[in-house]
Formats: structure tokens, C-alpha cells, sequence
């Protein structure tokens, strides 16, 4: 298939992947079945990793603590950056691991009930690696944009006063 068309596939599933696969179709100019037989094979060949929903969490009766964590580490020989990611990766709590350039190798998203779990994962799991150096924990304070979607209320006027020159 066109590479061009698979682009406008994935661009839409990414904004909507909830999208109907009729209205789909009539986006990128292809046929129903086609489009489906595509999307299929992107996700077997891992292209298409998921469907998710984003949740603006601060709007619910939930408390999430959401939390950065850079991460230095020294690679074993034979284990690499590939299989540490992998391992952090594996705790419940992580939600990403980016491999990263800069002072820190890697950049660890976790979620949390509370900053105080969110620090008892830090020193009792992820500092306790043998190849973990050195963390750094950064609390997000609020999102205000999330994986390309705007979370603030649009709702709310702006209460600033209009000054014209």
C-alpha cells in the first residue's frame, strides 16, 4: 500500500482511534476493506502498539501523582540500555521509558496514589538496581497538554482585561 496512505491512516487513529472505519476510509480515499486489511497489518508488524484512551485525570474524584524520573545508569556488558529499559519497564507503576540523550540515560514516567509512593518506588525499586547511578524526580505539577490534546477548559473565559493601544 501507499505509504502516503497508511500515513493519513495512522495520523487520524492517533487524533481519534475510536474513529469509525467507514468515515475512515472516505478520509484517505480507500476502500473499507482495504483500510481495515492495512490497519491489521500495522498492527502486526508493531506499528500500531495500542488503542488508548487519554484521561484528564484532574477533572475526576481520583488522585494521581505523576512523576519524571531521570534516570543514569552504568551498562552491564551483555545487558546494554535495551534490556535496563525493558526491566524498568516492567514495574506496574511505570507508564514510559524513554532512552534519552543529555545527563541522564533515561527519562521514567510513573504514576502514583501519592508522593510518598511515588518516592517509596523510587528508593525501593529503581535507585536499588545495580546498575542505576543516579536519580532525579520531578512531580508534574499540572497538564495542560497531554500526547497532542489541549486539557485546559475551554470553557473558561479569559478574565484578563482588554488593553488596545
Amino acid at each position: 500500500m501507499n505509504e502516503m496512505i497508511r500515513e493519513e491512516i495512522l495520523k487520524n487513529l492517533e487524533q481519534n482511534s475510536r474513529i469509525d472505519i467507514k468515515e475512515l476510509s472516505v478520509m484517505v480515499g480507500e476502500s473499507v476493506t482495504t483500510v481495515a486489511e492495512e490497519i491489521l497489518k500495522m498492527e502486526q508488524e508493531h506499528i500500531i502498539c495500542g488503542y488508548t484512551t487519554l484521561i484528564n485525570w484532574d477533572n475526576t474524584d481520583k488522585e494521581i501523582v505523576t512523576a519524571l524520573i531521570e534516570v543514569k545508569v552504568t551498562p552491564q556488558r551483555g545487558i546494554g540500555f535495551d534490556n535496563i529499559a525493558e526491566r524498568i519497564a516492567k514495574y506496574p507503576e511505570v507508564t514510559s521509558v524513554y532512552l534519552m540523550s543529555g545527563g541522564f540515560d533515561f527519562m521514567v514516567m510513573i504514576e502514583g496514589k501519592s508522593m510518598k509512593e511515588v518516592a517509596r518506588f523510587v528508593f525501593e525499586k529503581l535507585s536499588t538496581l545495580d546498575y542505576v547511578n543516579q536519580t532525579s524526580t520531578h512531580f508534574v505539577l499540572k497538564k495542560f497538554k497531554d500526547h497532542g490534546v489541549d486539557l485546559y477548559d475551554d470553557s473558561k473565559t479569559d478574565v484578563r482585561m482588554l488593553v488596545s493601544a
